[in-house]
């Protein structure tokens, strides 16, 4: 055997980089061709989340949707052991070169790359696309203390409708009359109305998924989390009752396209007040008036406390029931690197980071305040 033949062997012997993670690495090239169209175009951001978008981010909550537990939270889980192995598998098998060190950093980056791509394809057009209150067709309106006032009266009156339907316990807290799958199978019926009502809201049948390690969560100041690589709407059931309907509906709407948070809090109150389940409207009008008292203390302390008098007693009751619930949390160290990070990636994705969900103020001042809703 010649040396010449000696050497074609050698080469091709070499390792190469996989098929997989050139698909990877291609599918991600075209995802950055998209953002930036996403960027460039609101109309072609709402076509392709109404389309290509939703289709995958259907295709991904039904092949999760069979598993009874967050996928999503398996896997975080498991990314230690799963770190482990694969640092175990590159010394191995790909520590003989440099080249195949460099193979193995390429097969882990390609699958980076994926993650890149399933965001951008499945979730970031809605970020770029219309906003919400050009969608439902409402006009924005001057946000005063006044406006703030007439719109914390109205939902303190809609409370005082659904509080009497409720069951308290003796900590002060509502009690909600199901478990989460009967949550799940109401919020699913109350999608179908806003669905009917809004055609821009896409139409999927899903299951929310309850965090194992729900108590842990908490001190991250995590009430739900939509996992876009898992299509999984993800809820934090340690916390109360009352919110869980709200949290839930908020990540089912992430689920079918709404992105921006100020939207998605906004959009789980219409969700909930179409309910026709008391326990999930309760839900829905309370967090929303939470909202706005928060906004109304800050504008006029003297009107805050004269519409927070006109709550039900058992109403004012819950809310500082959950303030002495929170109390524990409140100054985690954790609850403070979430906030940051999470801060941090809504502002990259064009939204005024973590104040946007405040924005919902604007929306519902802007939403009672129109003709058809006084």
């Amino acid at each position: 055997m010649n040396e010449r033949t000696t050497d074609r062997k050698r080469e091709d012997g070499r390792r190469r980089l996989p098929l997989f993670a050139w698909i990877f690495f291609g599918f991600s090239a075209l995802a950055g061709i998209l953002y930036v169209l996403f960027l460039c175009s609101t109309r072609f951001s709402d076509w392709f989340n109404r389309t290509v978008a939703a289709a995958l981010r259907a295709f991904l909550a039904y092949l999760t949707s069979w598993i009874p537990f967050s996928f999503a939270e398996y896997l975080i889980l498991l990314l230690p052991i799963l770190l482990f192995l694969l640092a175990l598998l590159g010394i191995r098998k790909y520590s003989d070169s440099w080249r195949d060190v460099g193979i193995f950093c390429l097969c882990l980056l390609s699958v980076g790359a994926l993650i890149f791509s399933l965001f951008t394809v499945g979730f970031a057009p809605a970020y770029r696309g219309t906003k919400l209150e050009q969608k439902l067709g409402i006009d924005a309106v001057e946000i005063d203390a006044e406006a703030l006032y007439d719109t914390a009266q109205i939902l303190v009156a809609r409370l005082e409708e659904e509080a009497d339907a409720i069951r308290y316990g003796e900590d002060g807290f509502s009690v909600m009359p199901y478990d989460c799958n009967g949550m799940n199978e109401r919020l699913i019926e109350a999608y179908g109305s806003v669905c009917d009502r809004y055609s821009f809201v896409q139409r999927l049948s899903s299951r929310v998924k309850p965090v194992m390690m729900s108590q842990a969560m908490s001190y991250t100041h995590i009430t739900g989390v939509y996992t876009f690589f898992t299509g999984e709407a993800n809820i934090n059931v340690a916390f109360p009752d009352y919110t869980l309907p709200y949290t839930a509906a908020h990540e089912l709407s992430h689920q079918r396209g709404i992105a921006r948070e100020d939207e998605a809090n906004f959009m789980a109150f219409l969700v909930c007040a179409s309910s026709s389940d008391a326990y999930i409207r309760y839900s829905g009008y309370l967090n929303l008036t939470e909202y706005v008292l928060v906004a109304l203390r800050q504008a006029s302390p003297t009107l805050y406390a004269k519409v927070y008098r006109t709550l039900p007693s058992l109403v004012r009751g819950e809310l500082a029931a959950y303030s002495d619930f929170f109390e524990e949390y409140r100054d985690s160290v954790a609850g403070e690197i979430s906030g940051a990070v999470n801060d941090t990636v809504l502002t990259i994705h064009g939204t005024e980071g973590t104040k946007s969900y405040g924005l919902v103020v604007d929306l519902a001042v802007a939403y009672f305040a129109d003709a058809e809703y006084n």
